[in-house]
């Protein structure tokens, strides 16, 4: 049996990138980590609403798929014959992650063999067995015809994250990251529609504003919203600072706050929202939202506003029921477990009426949505470690890159490096992150994924290659997120000598960390808490502070994450020294003999900009922050301490500002090689704990 994919890629529009082939020195490859992402594997599932609950996967089993939306039938009848062939088929409308790049999807799944020809026609293998029963419907044969909605435009290269989608008619409702605000720490996040059969996009979010998970009203006029309004974002990560709009889903006019403090909306009817939030007690909670209509409009003065979860557990994230307007789904997290399930809520009688605890209880469960007719609900979870599926728990994958000429690799680690030659890659497992493949320590593989092997079994972080001397990598040992007297030192070690032992660099342990070496192996530059306060010094690369000490930069503050350019002419860094008792970076360049200061750019107020590092030739510099605010509701994902932080491009000046990655995640640790990285996507070389990401600790 096979699951046949008919791949249709509709390009709207094109988003500009810069035209540069020569962005960094030419053919080279960045390296940055993603917290877990690799562990994610998810996939989107189904069970009845009643009867029997047998929980069966609607998407593929090999993308990272979330985010789903069953679309009405009259949706899709509205729908060009190409994206929908047959109403006879189960449709679901939904977010997949392929190599970084996000793009919305119509599957349609059904009972018998889908024949198709032409160039777009893939297969799969069916890991499934060939019985099994999709809500209230016996199906027989597997088989998908799957279909690219909107996804990153392919004329210029241009990248941006797709997120919440719903299926009105022939238009398409999402959200996009694809338009920069022009204002540093702004969310790029706002809400599009897109007529299919035209191709034909429209903003809906006011310029100047982020908008998130977007929900439509029963009746296709109203869109609601998650959205700061005109404040923006004000750095939160535990609960955006959300307020509750809705406006014309036509065209965004009719603009209107309709609930304070609150996200994720969700419709019952035209006057009814159900939305969570963070309550007074700590506990997250389900609340409902009844309005009148005044006329064609809603009344945000007759808003009446309720509580419908009691405090002892957490929810979050409803679905309404248009078709049955009594019930309704959310996440919950109890006391007992780790894990977060889905749960039907009737709101008549206040009680809960299953959980998806009775199925896969150590499990994560996200996002539900429940079926026009109300005898589905789905969610996304991990695929988990038993099914016959790909799991994607890759140690190197391939991410599409805006930049031609310019690879992109994601590692399932920490503080990546190249060797001089490229061709392998150094990198930490923290002891923070579980120990799903490995424990805690340096690592290095070939830049393919294949040999990989454990160099140091202590607790490390940063990693930098020695220039001159073949298979020398200096690290730091000890803890990660520690004060100015922490136990860290530097030291080298000869990866290619399994019989070496590493060699200390500093001395005293007054956390040592961020080693960089000079481009001629003479010096590392470094950051020590020795004086009391975290700033850069200079010591000798081969026998350290007993051959050579020096220090760079003076003052009440931390300077961090230092690294030398290819020339030898500046060292760039991150420091808080405007605001030394805030968590406020920006990013600095000095010259190695201390004089030269430049401030480079800053994060807007409160921002931060962290882990830079000099591309090949010097003239741009690759780093990490969150320029771009968050992307999306963290609540609603797996846990990331920093769910703000992307890749960005700048020029060695300061100047030219340009984003490399579009996520909800936290990507970080960033590092530039000269060679060009061929695209691969390697697995870890052995089977760990899947699924193995955290939730948020403040749920526990």
């Amino acid at each position: 049996m096979k699951i046949i994919v008919v791949s249709c890629f509709l390009v709207f529009t094109a988003f500009a990138v810069p035209n540069s082939g020569d962005r960094g020195g030419g053919s080279s490859s960045i390296a940055f980590a993603t917290w877990l992402r690799s562990s994610y594997s998810f996939d989107i599932f189904s069970i009845p609403t009643s009867g029997s609950l047998h929980e069966i996967r609607l998407t593929d089993g090999v993308s990272v798929n979330f985010n789903g939306y069953f679309p009405t039938t009259s949706s899709i009848s509205s729908l060009p014959r190409s994206l929908a062939p047959s109403l006879r088929a189960t449709h679901l409308v939904y977010v997949s992650e392929r190599n970084g790049s996000s793009g919305i999807y119509l599957d349609s799944v059904y009972d018998s063999p889908v024949v198709s020809s032409g160039s777009g026609l893939e297969s799969y293998p069916d890991p499934d067995p060939l019985r099994f029963r999709l809500g209230f419907r016996s199906l027989t044969e597997w088989s998908r015809s799957q279909i690219l909605l909107v996804g990153d435009e392919h004329s210029g290269g241009g990248r941006s994250m797709k997120d919440r989608p719903s299926l009105i008619g022939q238009n398409l409702i999402y959200v996009s990251t694809h338009e920069d605000p022009g204002k540093p720490r702004e969310s790029w996040t706002a809400v599009y529609s897109t007529d299919l059969r035209t191709g034909a996009k429209r903003r809906l979010t006011p310029r100047g504003v982020a908008d998130f998970s977007p929900a439509v009203s029963p009746s296709g006029i109203w869109a609601a919203v998650a959205s700061y309004g005109e404040k923006g974002w004000q750095g939160e990560i535990e609960e955006l600072g959300t307020d509750i709009y809705i406006f014309l889903k036509e065209d965004g006019s009719k603009r209107i706050k309709i609930v304070d403090h609150g996200g994720w909306p969700s419709w019952a009817d035209d006057s009814t929202l159900y939305f969570h939030r963070r309550s007074e007690d700590g506990w997250w909670s389900v609340y409902r939202a009844s309005f009148s209509i005044n006329g064609d409009d809603p009344d945000p003065k007759s808003v009446s506003v309720e509580r419908l979860t009691r405090p002892g557990f957490h929810a979050v994230t409803p679905a309404a029921s248009p078709a049955n307007t009594t019930l309704i789904a959310m996440v919950t997290r109890r006391r007992g477990t780790e894990f977060r399930h889905v749960e039907l809520y009737d709101v008549v009688s206040r009680r809960f009426i299953f959980t998806t605890r009775s199925i896969t209880p150590n499990a994560h469960h996200f996002n539900p949505f429940i079926s026009p007719d109300s005898l589905s609900v789905g969610y996304h979870k991990c695929k988990g470690a038993t099914e016959n599926v790909k799991h994607n728990d890759l140690m190197v994958e391939s991410i599409r890159s805006p930049i031609p000429d310019l690879s992109l690799v994601q590692i399932d680690g920490s503080f990546p490096s190249y060797s001089p030659d490229g061709r392998r890659i150094a990198f930490v497992k923290l002891t923070t992150e579980p120990d799903s493949y490995t424990g805690s320590g340096l690592y290095v593989i070939n830049s393919d994924g294949t040999g990989f092997r454990e160099v140091l079994a202590r607790p490390a972080f940063a990693t930098a290659w020695d220039p001159k001397r073949n298979g020398v990598v200096y690290t730091s040992v000890g803890p990660i997120f520690a004060g100015e007297s922490a136990a860290v030192d530097i030291v080298s070690i000869d990866v290619d000598d399994e019989g070496s032992v590493y060699k200390v660099l500093t001395q005293g342990g007054r956390n040592n960390a961020f080693p960089s070496p000079s481009p001629d192996g003479k010096r590392v530059v470094f950051r020590s808490g020795r004086s009391g306060y975290k700033n850069l010094y200079i010591m000798d690369a081969v026998n350290g502070e007993i051959g050579y000490l020096r220090r760079l930069t003076e003052g009440p503050w931390t300077d961090t994450m230092c690294n030398w350019s290819p020339d030898g002419d500046w060292i760039v860094f991150s420091s808080n020294r405007e605001d030394p008792n805030s968590e406020s970076f920006q990013l600095f360049k000095i010259h190695p003999n201390g004089t030269g200061l430049q401030k480079l750019m800053q994060s807007g107020t409160g921002g931060r900009i962290n882990h830079p590092w000099f591309s090949p030739d010097g003239n741009y510099i690759v780093f990490v922050s969150d320029y771009a605010g968050v992307s999306a509701e963290p609540i609603s994902n797996p846990h990331h301490f920093q769910p703000y932080g992307d890749v960005f491009v700048i020029k060695s000046d300061g100047s030219d500002i340009h984003r490399i990655t579009h996520n909800s995640y936290e990507d970080g640790t960033t590092t530039w090689s000269p060679v060009f990285s061929a695209p691969v996507d390697a697995e870890w070389p052995h089977r760990g704990a899947h699924c193995s990401f955290q939730d948020s600790p403040w749920l526990n």
